[in-house]
């Protein structure tokens, strides 16, 4: 059943990402956007990572393609009914490059890797491997990754992140403003 449900949402997050590109008018590619990143949720909630898929709803689904339409609705075209995606002589180099990058994910997923590589990777002799119990899903293991103070806790690049941000923000008020 997971697989036959996993074929389902892969062909229609490869048909709408095909309308993505070659939609002819830029609403229909953004509202086939937001199939490609609800279907793509679907496949992280497939492969039991609950919390990446929540965020992938909130954020791609939510705040960025809400804000691609609002910039696509502030936008003046000047006739509506011209087409806003004309056909162009790029294909060829597209259609290179996806087959490259065919070629390269089908190497990827053939290549064997080493075994004792992997025994030793699973054995747990990693830095903090054996402090903290799993607790019983992805999102809490998240948050006691992030704040727990037994485990190894992520709180400091959390915060560092969090600063470097703040100065982005900081910088894009500053460069933006009128004198």
């Amino acid at each position: 059943m997971a697989s036959l449900l996993f074929w389902v949402v892969a062909v229609v997050l490869v048909g709408s990402a095909l309308m993505v590109v070659g939609a002819r008018k830029i609403v229909h590619s953004a509202l086939a956007l937001v199939v490609v990143f609800a279907m793509a949720a679907g496949i992280y909630l497939l492969l039991n990572a609950e919390f990446i898929a929540i965020v992938q709803i909130l954020v791609y689904a939510g705040a960025v393609t809400i804000l691609i339409l609002f910039a696509l609705m502030l936008t003046r075209i000047d006739n509506p009914s011209q087409m806003t995606n004309p056909t162009s002589k790029s294909w060829w180099g597209a259609l290179i490059v996806s087959a490259l990058v065919c070629v390269g994910i089908i190497f990827a997923s053939t290549f064997n890797h080493s075994t004792a590589l992997v025994g030793t990777a699973a054995a747990g002799s990693g830095y903090g491997a054996g402090s903290c119990a799993l607790p019983p899903n992805n999102v809490a293991y998240i948050g006691t990754l992030l704040y727990s103070p037994s485990c190894y806790s992520y709180v400091l690049p959390f915060e560092i992140a969090s600063l470097v941000l703040l100065v982005a923000i900081v910088g894009a008020i500053v460069i933006g403003r009128e004198d």
